[in-house]
Protein backbone atom coordinates (compact mmCIF):
# COMPACT_ATOMS: atom_id res chain seq x y z
CA UNK A 1 0.00 0.00 0.00
CA UNK A 2 1.12 3.44 -0.65
CA UNK A 3 2.67 5.93 1.72
CA UNK A 4 0.10 8.52 2.96
CA UNK A 5 1.22 11.60 2.38
CA UNK A 6 2.00 13.05 6.42
CA UNK A 7 -0.10 16.63 6.23
CA UNK A 8 -0.99 18.61 3.13
CA UNK A 9 -0.60 22.12 4.83
CA UNK A 10 0.67 24.55 2.96
CA UNK A 11 2.09 27.17 4.84
CA UNK A 12 3.46 29.69 2.29
CA UNK A 13 0.61 32.06 3.09
CA UNK A 14 1.88 31.97 7.11
CA UNK A 15 5.82 30.84 6.47
CA UNK A 16 5.95 33.36 3.23
CA UNK A 17 8.50 36.18 5.72
CA UNK A 18 9.24 38.21 8.47
CA UNK A 19 6.88 41.20 7.01
CA UNK A 20 3.80 38.76 6.71
CA UNK A 21 5.15 37.73 10.86
CA UNK A 22 5.04 40.62 11.75
CA UNK A 23 1.64 42.10 9.82
CA UNK A 24 -0.08 38.73 11.73
CA UNK A 25 1.50 39.53 15.24
CA UNK A 26 0.69 43.23 14.60
CA UNK A 27 -3.63 42.18 13.96
CA UNK A 28 -3.24 40.19 17.53
CA UNK A 29 -4.80 42.56 20.33
CA UNK A 30 -3.65 42.52 23.89
CA UNK A 31 -6.39 41.12 25.33
CA UNK A 32 -7.01 38.40 22.71
CA UNK A 33 -3.37 37.42 23.59
CA UNK A 34 -4.47 36.96 27.25
CA UNK A 35 -7.44 35.03 26.87
CA UNK A 36 -5.55 32.43 24.63
CA UNK A 37 -3.47 31.76 28.09
CA UNK A 38 -6.60 30.52 29.77
CA UNK A 39 -7.00 27.26 30.21
CA UNK A 40 -10.47 26.96 30.88
CA UNK A 41 -12.34 23.29 29.95
CA UNK A 42 -14.14 23.28 26.84
CA UNK A 43 -14.77 19.59 26.71
CA UNK A 44 -14.41 16.30 28.12
CA UNK A 45 -13.76 13.30 25.61
CA UNK A 46 -13.50 10.23 27.75
CA UNK A 47 -12.35 12.05 30.52
CA UNK A 48 -9.44 14.04 28.65
CA UNK A 49 -9.71 17.64 28.94
CA UNK A 50 -9.78 19.94 25.89
CA UNK A 51 -8.98 23.46 27.42
CA UNK A 52 -9.82 27.06 25.72
CA UNK A 53 -6.58 27.26 25.37
CA UNK A 54 -6.14 24.62 22.51
CA UNK A 55 -9.18 26.00 20.77
CA UNK A 56 -8.11 29.67 20.23
CA UNK A 57 -4.58 27.73 19.11
CA UNK A 58 -5.99 25.68 16.89
CA UNK A 59 -8.06 29.23 15.86
CA UNK A 60 -5.23 31.17 15.65
CA UNK A 61 -3.58 28.81 13.43
CA UNK A 62 -5.86 28.58 10.81
CA UNK A 63 -6.58 32.83 10.96
CA UNK A 64 -3.00 33.34 10.17
CA UNK A 65 -2.60 31.08 7.61
CA UNK A 66 -5.84 32.61 6.02
CA UNK A 67 -4.46 35.89 6.23
CA UNK A 68 -7.16 37.30 8.66
CA UNK A 69 -7.21 39.67 11.73
CA UNK A 70 -7.46 37.15 14.14
CA UNK A 71 -9.87 40.03 16.37
CA UNK A 72 -12.34 38.12 18.62
CA UNK A 73 -15.64 38.17 16.63
CA UNK A 74 -13.37 36.29 14.65
CA UNK A 75 -12.09 33.80 17.52
CA UNK A 76 -15.87 33.25 18.44
CA UNK A 77 -16.97 32.49 15.04
CA UNK A 78 -14.21 29.79 14.58
CA UNK A 79 -14.57 28.54 18.13
CA UNK A 80 -17.96 26.16 17.42
CA UNK A 81 -16.52 24.39 15.01
CA UNK A 82 -13.02 24.30 15.86
CA UNK A 83 -14.01 23.04 19.49
CA UNK A 84 -15.96 19.78 17.40
CA UNK A 85 -12.98 19.41 15.19
CA UNK A 86 -10.49 19.47 18.71
CA UNK A 87 -13.30 16.78 20.17
CA UNK A 88 -13.11 14.25 17.12
CA UNK A 89 -9.31 14.63 16.60
CA UNK A 90 -9.02 13.93 20.46
CA UNK A 91 -11.15 10.75 19.71
CA UNK A 92 -8.64 10.04 16.65
CA UNK A 93 -5.18 9.99 19.06
CA UNK A 94 -6.96 8.01 21.59
CA UNK A 95 -8.14 5.13 19.31
CA UNK A 96 -4.23 5.37 17.80
CA UNK A 97 -2.71 4.74 21.67
CA UNK A 98 -5.50 2.35 22.67
CA UNK A 99 -4.09 0.10 19.87
CA UNK A 100 -0.94 1.24 20.07
CA UNK A 101 -0.22 2.14 16.89
CA UNK A 102 3.28 4.14 17.05
CA UNK A 103 4.20 7.83 16.82
CA UNK A 104 6.97 9.20 18.04
CA UNK A 105 8.70 12.57 18.61
CA UNK A 106 11.44 11.07 15.65
CA UNK A 107 7.93 10.85 13.24
CA UNK A 108 6.81 14.73 14.45
CA UNK A 109 10.47 16.01 13.67
CA UNK A 110 10.34 14.54 10.46
CA UNK A 111 7.03 15.86 8.91
CA UNK A 112 7.84 19.31 10.34
CA UNK A 113 11.27 18.93 8.90
CA UNK A 114 9.37 18.14 5.14
CA UNK A 115 7.40 21.32 5.71
CA UNK A 116 10.24 23.46 6.02
CA UNK A 117 11.53 22.07 3.24
CA UNK A 118 8.63 22.46 0.87
CA UNK A 119 8.31 26.03 2.01
CA UNK A 120 12.28 26.81 1.89
CA UNK A 121 12.95 27.46 5.48
CA UNK A 122 16.12 26.48 7.40
CA UNK A 123 15.82 24.18 10.36
CA UNK A 124 14.27 24.94 13.29
CA UNK A 125 12.47 28.32 11.03
CA UNK A 126 8.62 26.43 11.41
CA UNK A 127 8.78 26.80 15.28
CA UNK A 128 10.29 30.25 15.70
CA UNK A 129 8.05 32.04 12.92
CA UNK A 130 4.60 30.28 14.81
CA UNK A 131 5.77 31.68 17.98
CA UNK A 132 6.30 34.79 16.25
CA UNK A 133 2.84 35.16 15.94
CA UNK A 134 1.62 33.77 18.81
CA UNK A 135 0.61 29.86 18.21
CA UNK A 136 2.66 27.80 19.98
CA UNK A 137 4.52 24.79 18.21
CA UNK A 138 2.60 22.37 19.93
CA UNK A 139 -0.46 23.38 18.48
CA UNK A 140 0.83 22.12 14.81
CA UNK A 141 2.85 19.21 16.12
CA UNK A 142 -0.34 17.54 17.85
CA UNK A 143 -1.92 18.31 14.27
CA UNK A 144 0.53 16.02 12.89
CA UNK A 145 0.51 13.84 15.05
CA UNK A 146 -3.13 13.08 15.01
CA UNK A 147 -2.17 12.82 11.42
CA UNK A 148 0.46 10.69 10.88
CA UNK A 149 -1.21 8.15 13.66
CA UNK A 150 -5.04 8.82 11.87
CA UNK A 151 -3.16 7.09 8.46
CA UNK A 152 -1.48 4.20 9.86
CA UNK A 153 -4.79 2.99 11.91
CA UNK A 154 -6.58 3.21 8.64
CA UNK A 155 -3.78 1.65 6.42
CA UNK A 156 -3.24 -1.31 9.60
CA UNK A 157 -7.50 -1.55 9.41
CA UNK A 158 -7.47 -2.29 5.44
CA UNK A 159 -5.26 -5.07 6.04
CA UNK A 160 -5.20 -7.32 3.17
CA UNK A 161 -7.90 -5.11 1.16
CA UNK A 162 -5.33 -2.39 1.25
CA UNK A 163 -4.31 -3.27 -2.42
CA UNK A 164 -7.16 -4.14 -5.31
CA UNK A 165 -7.06 -7.01 -6.80
CA UNK A 166 -5.96 -7.15 -10.47
CA UNK A 167 -9.64 -8.55 -11.51
CA UNK A 168 -11.08 -5.17 -9.79
CA UNK A 169 -8.00 -2.61 -11.69
CA UNK A 170 -9.59 -5.05 -14.96
CA UNK A 171 -12.59 -4.44 -14.34
CA UNK A 172 -12.28 -0.22 -13.55
CA UNK A 173 -10.55 0.18 -16.48
CA UNK A 174 -13.13 -1.36 -18.68
CA UNK A 175 -16.05 0.63 -17.07
CA UNK A 176 -13.78 3.96 -17.37
CA UNK A 177 -13.18 3.22 -21.57
CA UNK A 178 -17.04 2.75 -21.98
CA UNK A 179 -17.61 6.27 -20.76
CA UNK A 180 -15.18 7.93 -22.72
CA UNK A 181 -16.55 11.07 -23.81
CA UNK A 182 -18.71 11.61 -20.78
CA UNK A 183 -17.79 14.77 -18.50
CA UNK A 184 -14.97 14.73 -15.65
CA UNK A 185 -14.69 17.43 -13.17
CA UNK A 186 -11.39 18.26 -11.07
CA UNK A 187 -12.69 18.60 -7.51
CA UNK A 188 -11.24 19.39 -4.42
CA UNK A 189 -13.46 19.15 -1.31
CA UNK A 190 -14.47 20.21 2.54
CA UNK A 191 -16.55 18.29 4.42
CA UNK A 192 -17.78 19.27 7.75
CA UNK A 193 -19.97 16.75 9.78
CA UNK A 194 -22.96 17.13 11.25
CA UNK A 195 -23.07 15.13 14.42
CA UNK A 196 -25.72 16.68 16.69
CA UNK A 197 -29.25 18.00 14.61
CA UNK A 198 -29.52 20.69 17.57
CA UNK A 199 -26.20 21.95 16.00
CA UNK A 200 -26.92 22.00 12.02
CA UNK A 201 -27.70 25.46 12.38
CA UNK A 202 -24.16 26.73 13.85
CA UNK A 203 -22.66 24.33 12.08
CA UNK A 204 -24.01 25.97 8.46
CA UNK A 205 -23.07 29.41 9.96
CA UNK A 206 -19.43 27.97 9.83
CA UNK A 207 -19.43 26.66 6.89
CA UNK A 208 -20.78 29.52 5.05
CA UNK A 209 -17.94 31.34 7.01
CA UNK A 210 -15.59 29.20 5.54
CA UNK A 211 -16.67 29.83 2.05
CA UNK A 212 -16.80 33.28 2.69
CA UNK A 213 -13.30 33.58 3.20
CA UNK A 214 -12.74 31.06 0.61
CA UNK A 215 -13.86 33.71 -1.46
CA UNK A 216 -11.73 36.29 -0.47
CA UNK A 217 -8.76 34.39 -1.33
CA UNK A 218 -7.82 31.90 1.03
CA UNK A 219 -5.80 29.35 -0.57
CA UNK A 220 -8.06 25.86 -0.78
CA UNK A 221 -6.25 23.67 0.35
CA UNK A 222 -5.03 25.77 4.23
CA UNK A 223 -8.73 25.66 4.61
CA UNK A 224 -9.48 21.90 3.59
CA UNK A 225 -6.37 20.75 5.92
CA UNK A 226 -7.21 22.69 8.84
CA UNK A 227 -11.26 21.90 8.98
CA UNK A 228 -11.91 19.63 6.33
CA UNK A 229 -12.92 16.04 8.48
CA UNK A 230 -12.77 14.00 5.12
CA UNK A 231 -9.20 11.60 4.66
CA UNK A 232 -8.94 13.92 1.73
CA UNK A 233 -7.90 16.78 4.37
CA UNK A 234 -4.35 15.29 4.10
CA UNK A 235 -4.06 15.85 0.36
CA UNK A 236 -5.30 19.59 0.91
CA UNK A 237 -9.60 18.59 0.11
CA UNK A 238 -8.12 17.33 -3.47
CA UNK A 239 -10.59 15.09 -4.97
CA UNK A 240 -9.32 14.25 -8.04
CA UNK A 241 -11.34 13.46 -11.11
CA UNK A 242 -14.80 12.19 -10.65
CA UNK A 243 -17.63 11.63 -12.82
CA UNK A 244 -21.16 12.47 -11.53
CA UNK A 245 -22.15 9.25 -10.42
CA UNK A 246 -19.42 9.01 -7.93
CA UNK A 247 -19.85 11.84 -5.83
CA UNK A 248 -23.51 12.37 -4.15
CA UNK A 249 -26.38 13.33 -6.07
CA UNK A 250 -26.69 16.66 -4.58
CA UNK A 251 -22.97 17.40 -5.38
CA UNK A 252 -23.39 16.45 -8.84
CA UNK A 253 -26.21 18.64 -9.66
CA UNK A 254 -23.96 21.56 -8.17
CA UNK A 255 -21.04 20.27 -10.55
CA UNK A 256 -23.08 19.99 -13.66
CA UNK A 257 -23.89 24.10 -13.05
CA UNK A 258 -20.56 25.56 -11.82
CA UNK A 259 -17.75 27.01 -14.03
CA UNK A 260 -14.44 26.02 -13.32
CA UNK A 261 -12.63 28.71 -11.04
CA UNK A 262 -15.95 28.64 -8.97
CA UNK A 263 -16.38 27.31 -4.99
CA UNK A 264 -19.84 26.21 -3.79
CA UNK A 265 -22.26 27.09 -1.41
CA UNK A 266 -23.03 25.06 1.40
CA UNK A 267 -23.82 21.36 -0.23
CA UNK A 268 -26.04 19.23 2.61
CA UNK A 269 -25.17 15.75 2.42
CA UNK A 270 -25.86 12.43 4.13
CA UNK A 271 -23.07 13.27 7.37
CA UNK A 272 -23.18 17.10 6.84
CA UNK A 273 -21.79 19.64 4.80
CA UNK A 274 -19.42 19.73 1.54
CA UNK A 275 -18.09 22.38 0.32
CA UNK A 276 -16.86 22.09 -3.86
CA UNK A 277 -13.83 23.82 -5.54
CA UNK A 278 -13.93 23.09 -9.04
CA UNK A 279 -10.73 23.42 -10.90
CA UNK A 280 -11.21 21.90 -14.15
CA UNK A 281 -13.68 20.24 -16.33
CA UNK A 282 -12.87 17.29 -19.22
CA UNK A 283 -14.68 14.66 -21.45
CA UNK A 284 -13.61 11.47 -19.85
CA UNK A 285 -10.92 9.80 -22.18
CA UNK A 286 -10.25 12.71 -23.82
CA UNK A 287 -7.82 15.38 -22.66
CA UNK A 288 -4.92 16.17 -25.47
CA UNK A 289 -2.37 18.26 -24.26
CA UNK A 290 1.04 19.74 -25.43
CA UNK A 291 3.83 18.76 -22.82
CA UNK A 292 6.94 20.07 -22.58
CA UNK A 293 9.91 19.16 -20.34
CA UNK A 294 12.90 22.69 -20.44
CA UNK A 295 15.95 24.25 -18.92
CA UNK A 296 16.96 27.64 -17.73
CA UNK A 297 19.70 29.72 -16.57
CA UNK A 298 19.24 32.92 -14.96
CA UNK A 299 22.00 35.31 -14.32
CA UNK A 300 20.79 37.23 -12.00
CA UNK A 301 21.90 41.34 -11.84
CA UNK A 302 23.26 42.67 -8.03
CA UNK A 303 20.65 45.71 -8.58
CA UNK A 304 17.68 46.91 -10.15
CA UNK A 305 18.22 46.98 -13.95
CA UNK A 306 17.87 50.85 -15.19
CA UNK A 307 17.38 50.01 -19.33
CA UNK A 308 18.84 53.59 -20.11
CA UNK A 309 22.27 53.24 -17.43
CA UNK A 310 23.31 49.44 -17.26
CA UNK A 311 25.88 48.98 -14.32
CA UNK A 312 29.56 46.42 -15.52
CA UNK A 313 27.85 43.74 -13.53
CA UNK A 314 24.93 43.84 -15.88
CA UNK A 315 26.31 44.49 -18.70
CA UNK A 316 28.91 41.34 -18.37
CA UNK A 317 25.91 39.04 -16.82
CA UNK A 318 24.25 39.60 -20.51
CA UNK A 319 27.52 39.25 -22.32
CA UNK A 320 27.35 35.60 -20.58
CA UNK A 321 23.65 34.75 -21.51
CA UNK A 322 24.27 35.82 -24.70
CA UNK A 323 27.31 33.37 -25.36
CA UNK A 324 25.01 30.70 -23.79
CA UNK A 325 22.32 31.45 -26.08
CA UNK A 326 24.82 30.96 -29.15
CA UNK A 327 26.60 28.24 -28.29
CA UNK A 328 24.60 26.19 -25.84
CA UNK A 329 23.20 22.79 -28.19
CA UNK A 330 21.63 20.48 -25.22
CA UNK A 331 19.96 21.13 -22.23
CA UNK A 332 23.11 19.85 -20.10
CA UNK A 333 25.03 22.94 -21.61
CA UNK A 334 21.94 24.93 -20.00
CA UNK A 335 21.47 23.16 -16.81
CA UNK A 336 25.32 23.67 -16.35
CA UNK A 337 25.19 27.44 -16.57
CA UNK A 338 22.22 27.94 -14.50
CA UNK A 339 24.21 25.86 -11.93
CA UNK A 340 27.30 28.11 -12.11
CA UNK A 341 25.12 30.99 -12.23
CA UNK A 342 22.92 31.08 -9.24
CA UNK A 343 19.21 30.44 -10.38
CA UNK A 344 17.83 32.04 -7.27
CA UNK A 345 14.29 31.08 -7.12
CA UNK A 346 13.98 30.50 -10.66
CA UNK A 347 14.18 26.36 -10.56
CA UNK A 348 16.28 25.14 -13.83
CA UNK A 349 14.39 22.39 -14.25
CA UNK A 350 10.47 23.67 -13.33
CA UNK A 351 9.48 19.84 -14.36
CA UNK A 352 6.75 18.81 -17.00
CA UNK A 353 4.80 21.55 -18.55
CA UNK A 354 1.52 21.58 -19.89
CA UNK A 355 1.80 24.29 -22.89
CA UNK A 356 -2.05 25.68 -22.69
CA UNK A 357 -1.81 26.36 -18.86
CA UNK A 358 1.28 28.50 -19.14
CA UNK A 359 1.21 32.21 -18.31
CA UNK A 360 2.00 35.37 -19.47
CA UNK A 361 0.83 34.56 -22.81
CA UNK A 362 4.08 36.06 -24.54
CA UNK A 363 5.56 33.40 -22.45
CA UNK A 364 3.83 30.95 -24.00
CA UNK A 365 4.50 32.10 -27.30
CA UNK A 366 8.29 32.05 -26.76
CA UNK A 367 8.01 28.20 -25.57
CA UNK A 368 5.57 27.36 -28.19
CA UNK A 369 7.90 28.93 -30.68
CA UNK A 370 11.17 27.15 -29.50
CA UNK A 371 12.93 24.07 -31.43
CA UNK A 372 13.78 21.19 -28.73
CA UNK A 373 17.73 21.73 -28.38
CA UNK A 374 17.68 25.53 -29.30
CA UNK A 375 18.36 28.15 -26.67
CA UNK A 376 16.10 31.28 -26.31
CA UNK A 377 17.89 34.71 -27.05
CA UNK A 378 18.59 36.20 -23.75
CA UNK A 379 15.20 37.66 -22.05
CA UNK A 380 16.16 40.53 -20.21
CA UNK A 381 14.37 41.32 -16.43
CA UNK A 382 14.67 43.76 -13.81
CA UNK A 383 16.45 41.67 -12.00
CA UNK A 384 18.47 39.67 -13.97
CA UNK A 385 18.63 37.89 -18.03
CA UNK A 386 17.28 33.81 -18.65
CA UNK A 387 18.06 31.51 -21.43
CA UNK A 388 15.71 29.24 -21.69
CA UNK A 389 15.63 25.55 -23.58
CA UNK A 390 13.16 23.34 -24.33
CA UNK A 391 14.47 19.51 -24.00
CA UNK A 392 11.47 17.44 -25.22
CA UNK A 393 7.51 18.19 -26.80
CA UNK A 394 4.97 15.91 -27.39
CA UNK A 395 0.85 15.40 -27.29
CA UNK A 396 -0.15 13.33 -24.39
CA UNK A 397 -3.85 12.54 -23.78
CA UNK A 398 -3.85 13.17 -19.71
CA UNK A 399 -7.35 11.94 -19.29
CA UNK A 400 -6.08 8.23 -20.46
CA UNK A 401 -6.83 5.94 -17.66
CA UNK A 402 -4.20 3.71 -16.88
CA UNK A 403 -4.29 0.85 -14.52
CA UNK A 404 -1.74 2.78 -11.85
CA UNK A 405 -4.56 5.44 -11.48
CA UNK A 406 -7.40 3.12 -11.16
CA UNK A 407 -5.81 1.08 -8.04
CA UNK A 408 -4.90 4.01 -6.40
CA UNK A 409 -8.76 5.49 -6.93
CA UNK A 410 -10.36 2.37 -5.50
CA UNK A 411 -7.74 2.70 -2.53
CA UNK A 412 -8.76 6.34 -2.21
CA UNK A 413 -12.15 5.58 -2.23
CA UNK A 414 -11.45 2.58 0.69
CA UNK A 415 -9.19 4.83 2.78
CA UNK A 416 -11.78 7.57 2.99
CA UNK A 417 -15.14 5.02 3.54
CA UNK A 418 -13.36 3.79 6.17
CA UNK A 419 -12.09 6.69 7.48
CA UNK A 420 -15.38 8.11 8.05
CA UNK A 421 -16.97 4.91 9.47
CA UNK A 422 -14.24 4.40 11.97
CA UNK A 423 -15.12 8.22 13.10
CA UNK A 424 -18.91 7.66 13.69
CA UNK A 425 -18.28 4.26 15.54
CA UNK A 426 -15.84 6.30 18.19
CA UNK A 427 -18.60 9.29 18.31
CA UNK A 428 -21.04 6.60 18.95
CA UNK A 429 -19.70 5.03 21.72
CA UNK A 430 -17.39 7.63 23.34
CA UNK A 431 -18.21 9.81 26.18
CA UNK A 432 -17.92 13.32 25.52
CA UNK A 433 -19.32 16.39 27.85
CA UNK A 434 -19.08 20.02 25.96
CA UNK A 435 -19.27 23.13 28.72
CA UNK A 436 -19.86 25.71 27.63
Amino acid sequence: MPRLPLLALPLAALLAGPALAQHAAAQLPGKSQAAAQTNRIVAVVNGEVVSRADVIGRARLFALNAGIAVAPETLDRLTPQVTRLLVDERLRLQEVQRRRIPVTDADVADAVSELEKRNNLPPGALRQQLAQVGVAPRVLYDQIRTQIGWARLIRQQLGPNAEPSQAEVEEAVRNAKARVGQPEFLVSEIFVPVDDPANEPQVRRFVEDVIGQLRRGTPFPIAATQFSQAQTALQGGDLGWVRKEEVDPEVASVLERMPPGAISNPIRVPGGYQIIALRQKRETGRDMATMISMRQAFFPFSGTLDPNNPTQQQRDQVEKAQRLAANARSCDAVEAAGRSGGAGERPIDPGLIRLETVNPPPLKALLAGLTPGKASQPILTPDGVIVMMVCSRDMRNLAEVTPEEVKQQILRDRIENLSRQLQRDLKRRAQIEMRH
